[in-house]
């Protein structure tokens, strides 16, 4: 089992003939993702990696019956892709573009609220989902762990892999990775309500770092509604005070947003936090030996 994106999951491409797009889709093919063909208004009608273009989202999706669109385009285009895929009500939408302004995020997640939430926006400025074993739609390496039972959801895309990798003997049921920019479509939150009803899952990491109160608001709602296992790890315990870091999420008032202030929410509601990722792979290493 997986959340989200299944091995039969079709995926398109926005931006697939771009410098990024040609790279990535190559890299998803070769991960046995089902890429069924790319969109770019210029295009259209020409083929690309031995895929067909088309003009619009919901061309392909008619086409193809593509359920999933990956977005590598441009920052100053991102708004009008992703309003494009909500329009044609693609099931998810997985932007992975970095630099979109706040605003243009801010827009098109009200979009889709506005349309019936339809569509899940999973980014901006994040590395995808990857359901090892199944399928890959994004930027995470598909060969750095294996299928398996752990749920992953992550601000940090390096992290995200180096918890994968270093938790590959257990192997994943779905890592995704959700993005650091303060507006994001897909939440902590809506990944912990998916794992805890996903049979497949049986444990969860849940990565998180500094500024804002999305962790903390997680802690809430793991005390609530999870019954699996959580183990966390919060980035930014060694960021010097005071000091804004270069997440555009992470900006820190008083002692709100710390890594501290974090992990003591998360710990009260029973959440294992490693201080380092490789303590949060041991930790969770520990929850999986003992079952």
């Amino acid at each position: 089992m997986a959340i989200w994106l299944t091995e039969n999951s079709k995926i398109i491409v926005q931006g697939m003939t771009g410098g990024e797009g040609t790279k990535h889709t190559r890299r998803m093919l070769a991960s046995g993702a089902k890429v069924v063909g790319g969109v770019n208004a210029r295009k259209a009608g020409t083929t690309h990696e031995g895929l067909p273009v088309f003009g619009t989202v919901q061309e392909a999706m008619e086409a193809t019956g593509a359920d999933v669109s990956v977005v590598f385009v441009p920052p100053k285009f991102t708004k009008d892709a992703v309003k494009e895929a909500i329009d044609a009500e693609i099931p998810l939408c997985v932007v992975i573009t970095e630099g979109v302004p706040v605003h243009d995020s801010t827009e098109f997640w009200a979009y889709a609220v506005a349309k019936g939430n339809k569509t899940r926006i999973i980014g901006p400025n994040c590395p995808g989902i990857a359901s090892p074993g199944a399928s890959n739609a994004g930027i995470i390496p598909a060969d750095i762990t294996t299928a398996g039972r752990i749920g992953l959801v992550s601000k940090s895309g390096t992290l995200t892999y180096q918890l994968m990798y270093e938790l590959r003997d257990f192997g994943f049921s779905t890592a995704v990775g959700i993005g650091g920019d303060p507006v994001i479509g897909t939440t902590h939150i809506d990944a912990l309500q998916a794992f805890q009803e996903d049979p497949g899952t049986d444990a969860i990491v849940m990565i998180g770092e500094i500024g804002g109160d999305a962790e903390e608001r997680a802690a809430a709602y793991i005390e609530q509604h999870v019954t699996k296992p959580v183990v966390a790890y919060v980035a930014g315990f060694t960021a010097p005070e005071g000091k804004t870091m270069g997440h555009a999420g992470a900006i820190v008032s008083g002692s709100a947003g710390t890594a501290q202030a974090k992990k003591e929410a998360l710990e009260k509601v029973g959440v294992r936090v490693g201080k380092t990722p490789s303590e949060t792979a041991r930790l969770m290493r520990e929850i999986m030996q003992s079952r």
